[in-house]
């Protein structure tokens, strides 16, 4: 199956029935499994043997779910958990407790800046924050002795700005630590950061990977490709007398980051995906491919639409030649980036609230990556959060209007979006 190209594995990844089994992977909704002995109970518990005990830490349907991922990432392993938030913070605290310190982007997403910035602040993780787009020299300037960690964001929401990989991932290793990339707006489909040296991928997976907007979640991947042994993770490399004693790289090898975020953090923070909802998520998983290229094709249609129009004041959108992250996108992203356009309406915030509450088809929600179009004025909603000041550095002015495009009929999105911006002009 690792030979299957990325639309074949969306399918088929992560579960092979045998004869007689269902062709659905199914769903387990239950919370314990039964076992002969409490001998082999208690193996598992050591992490002696591999198995299901508890959903907690381990279930079929969201084991299905976790391989089809690690394989679109071209991980060795992959945790769903409840939210792409729950990713986010478990990825960096499983190497990075109170007392150090993480490198990230500045343009990221509202919440994870706010995670960033207030709540590990609060846990004692100091957080500095560099331009998406910055030289290797400002990124070196950054780091401290006891950075442990460098974040970033493919493709940045909603700004769309587009992370220089390659460069965040050369600081990050002459630091001796890994590049953490949240990659949900390009997804696996468009864009492998493993490929450009990032070393764990997250991602929220009610986005693009779960396209309906029906479930609420987040996965960890860890590519296995990260030297643990500098001994800057004694985490990892140190016994864990939780567990007996056990040490992640010796017993775990490539998989010790991602074993280790499983059975210390799921364990005691239990931000676990429900069975249901991994069900769902692989349901949408199995069309991504599909979904990504209409996603993109329409996108590109309504930003060269957009661009045109003399009511717009600007447009972002990275596939746009003229855009200047037009380059930087092809590098990483050359099939496409995502189905987000960014954009102002003349006439600032007063006119962004009337294109909004004039459109017909798409719906203002809090949501993005949806496979119906939607809008979102992020200042005032997912970003309401951050200062005038935070919100320049992350790329957000406060007339953007965020407009995730779906995979309708293009001529009916582009309408919707004329007749909108005649109601806002007016």
């Amino acid at each position: 199956m690792q030979d299957y190209k990325l639309d074949t594995l969306c399918v088929h990844g992560g579960y092979s029935p045998k004869n007689g089994e269902p062709r659905v992977a199914p769903i387990v909704q239950s919370t314990t499994y039964v076992y002969e002995s409490s001998k082999e109970m208690g193996a598992l518990f050591d992490l002696q043997e591999d198995g299901f005990f508890y959903t907690r830490l381990g279930n079929p349907t969201n084991d299905v779910v976790e391989k089809k991922i690690a394989a679109l990432e071209g991980g060795v392993g992959a945790l769903i958990t409840s939210s792409g938030q729950a990713a986010t913070l478990m990825a960096v605290l499983n190497i990075c407790p109170a007392g150090y310190h993480v490198v990230s982007s500045s343009a990221i997403y509202g919440g994870t800046f706010n995670l960033f910035y207030k709540t590990m602040k609060e846990m004692g993780i100091e957080t500095t924050f560099v331009s998406p787009t910055a030289t290797l020299e400002e990124l070196r300037a950054a780091m401290r002795p006891n950075t442990r960690a460098v974040f970033a964001e493919t493709l940045a929401n909603p700004s769309l700005v587009v992370a220089d990989l390659e460069t965040f991932a050369v600081a990050a290793h002459e630091q001796g630590v890994p590049l953490i990339v949240d990659n949900t707006f390009p997804t696996p489909i468009n864009c492998n950061p493993f490929r450009f040296g990032a070393d764990i991928v997250t991602h929220s997976t009610t986005k693009y990977m779960d396209g309906h907007a029906v479930q609420v979640g987040g996965v960890i991947v860890d590519s296995g490709n990260f030297n643990w042994e500098g001994g800057k993770f004694p985490m990892l490399t140190e016994p864990d007398e939780s567990y007996h004693g056990v040490v992640y790289t010796k017993q775990f090898g490539k998989a010790a980051y991602i074993t280790k975020a499983r059975t210390h953090l799921m364990r005691d923070i239990g931000a676990q995906a429900a069975p249901m909802n991994a069900f769902l998520l692989n349901l949408g998983l199995e069309t991504l491919a599909l979904r990504m290229e209409r996603h993109c094709s329409n996108a590109l249609a309504v930003a060269q639409f957009l661009e045109k129009d003399p009511r717009v004041a600007w447009v972002n959108y990275p596939d746009l030649p003229s855009s200047s992250q037009y380059e930087l996108a092809k590098k990483y992203m050359p099939h496409g980036t995502c189905g987000v356009v960014s954009f102002g309406v003349k006439g600032g915030r007063e006119a962004a609230t009337k294109f909004m509450d004039g459109l017909d088809m798409a719906s203002v929600v809090t949501h993005v990556a949806d496979l119906r179009t939607c809008c979102l004025h992020p200042a005032s909603t997912t970003h309401r959060q951050m200062t005038d000041e935070q919100l320049e550095e992350a790329g957000v002015p406060a007339d953007l209007i965020r407009l995730s495009v779906g995979i309708e009929n293009p001529q009916d999105i582009l309408a919707d979006i004329d007749q909108a911006l005649e109601k806002a002009a007016h």
